[in-house]
């Protein structure tokens, strides 16, 4: 998803939020011209973004951020566990888990 020089108009957000309710977890980039007529940084713009569809920002590099709504995703993929969940049962310590990616982080996701 890209937000363009329109900003966050109307029908980005709802573009966003049918993403999120297909997916469950996306990723959205800003363009320069996005940030310059909305006024905000790149991460205000991403938490923005964030709490208008009501989800989870995960992470922000550069002017790309990543969406998450735990519902979304658990129906999205067949009402399973988040990805990489069984951390605690193969006895990864979090110090192993400190250099993964964000999706392979997904243990147990604040909703707020």
């Amino acid at each position: 998803m890209i937000i363009g020089k329109n900003g966050l108009s109307e029908g980005v957000i709802r573009e966003i939020d049918r993403r999120l309710k297909e997916k469950g977890v996306i990723k959205v980039k800003a363009l320069r011209s996005a940030i310059a007529v909305t006024g905000l940084d790149r991460k205000t713009l991403a938490r923005r973004v964030a709490e208008l569809v009501n989800a989870r920002l995960l992470d922000v590099r550069g002017r790309t951020f990543v969406l998450f709504r735990y519902e979304d995703y658990v129906r999205a993929h067949g009402g399973g566990e988040t990805p990489n969940s069984g951390y605690k049962a193969r006895g990864v310590s979090g110090g192993e888990r400190a250099g993964r990616r964000w999706s392979q982080r997904l243990r147990y996701p604040r909703t707020s």
